[in-house]
């Protein structure tokens, strides 16, 4: 990419998009495009031709996404894949169609099996059955990679895909129902500690164990790729094309129970944690093994200990009417 090349971020005021845009501004790139949701669907397959076809993005970064935690990728189904399927089948369709040089498409290490091996290597895709609470949004993901691919053995264009661990930073969703574990407990504990509760209620067990990447550290990986690693890089010595992605990591984990305390000092928040062992605990580990990224010469800098501090202090200065 030059400094200079149009550059389209899809899903930019997300978690991950935001990141993107902030390190892109700070390597100096400097002509980005970009679309809220009501200027665009794209889900809407005329409107994201349209878009395509009047703009000729040149690079394409593919964080656009339905999200959600365990509770609502349990409970909205059937909007977890439908609309994953239609934004990524239209951008990278539309990519292909009008000339995109390269696409970086994000897909999540739930696309990984229940109980695959850990830690998790990119071989081990589709070797055994998913996490039933999220399936549908694993399978639509897996779709998107499988679509970067295809186009590219079919029509050869250069469409890469990365798996990233559990994410969290700045602009991430504090949804005490739908939201991703950390984010939500550090709004349960802020909000907690504000209005002086006494205990602070967790779903589940506490034992599984996750593993957490900044997401700032997260979009150095992702412009690091597209500036030096194209898909044939990535297909050297293969004698059947698959399982091309890429996991994106930190290479460690702990449980549930560990990170709670971590952020309840971090608030500095003096009451007790609940478990509530009848809510799900989700998939027991996922920790991805990073070897393939680290070969490129990329490795996280964020502890998550000081990651987790500037979450906190961004969500205060952001959220300060909640609790």
């Amino acid at each position: 990419m030059e400094k200079n090349s149009s550059i389209f971020i899809a899903g930019h005021s997300g978690l991950v998009g935001s990141a993107i845009v902030r390190e892109l501004r700070s390597k100096g790139y400097n002509n980005l495009i970009f679309r809220s949701s009501s200027e665009l669907d794209l889900r809407d397959q005329a409107a994201a031709e349209r878009f395509f076809a009047e703009n000729r993005p040149e690079y394409v970064f593919l964080s656009a996404a339905r999200v959600g935690g365990i509770g609502a990728n349990n409970i909205f189904r059937a909007e977890m894949i439908y609309n994953n399927l239609m934004i990524e089948s239209n951008i990278i369709h539309f990519a292909w169609k009008y000339g995109v040089k390269k696409l970086l498409f994000l897909g999540s290490s739930c696309i990984y099996p229940k109980f695959a091996p850990q830690p998790m290597k990119e071989d081990f895709l589709l070797t055994s059955e998913l996490e039933y609470t999220n399936e549908p949004y694993a399978v639509a993901k897996i779709a998107g990679l499988k679509l970067c691919e295809s186009y590219n053995i079919q029509y050869g264009t250069d469409f890469i895909s990365v798996m990233p661990t559990n994410l969290y930073g700045e602009n991430d969703t504090f949804d005490l129902e739908n939201g991703h574990v950390l984010p939500t407990m550090i709004r349960k504990f802020h909000e907690a500690k504000v209005q002086g509760r006494d205990f602070v209620e967790l779903w589940g067990t506490g034992k599984p164990k996750r593993e957490f990447l900044y997401s700032g550290d997260l979009a150095e990986a992702l412009i690091m790729l597209m500036e030096n690693v194209s898909f044939k890089d990535l297909t050297k010595g293969m004698n059947e094309i698959r399982n091309t992605h890429i996991n994106i990591g930190t290479g460690e984990d702990l449980t549930i129970y560990e990170l709670a305390f971590i952020i309840k000092d971090i608030v500095s928040y003096d009451g007790d944690i609940v478990w509530d062992t009848s809510k799900p605990d989700g998939t027991p580990r996922k920790l991805l093994d990073i070897s393939k990224i680290k070969s490129f010469g990329w490795k996280p800098r964020t502890t998550l200990t000081d990651g987790i501090e500037k979450v906190y202090r961004w969500y205060v200065r952001n959220n300060a009417s909640q609790g």
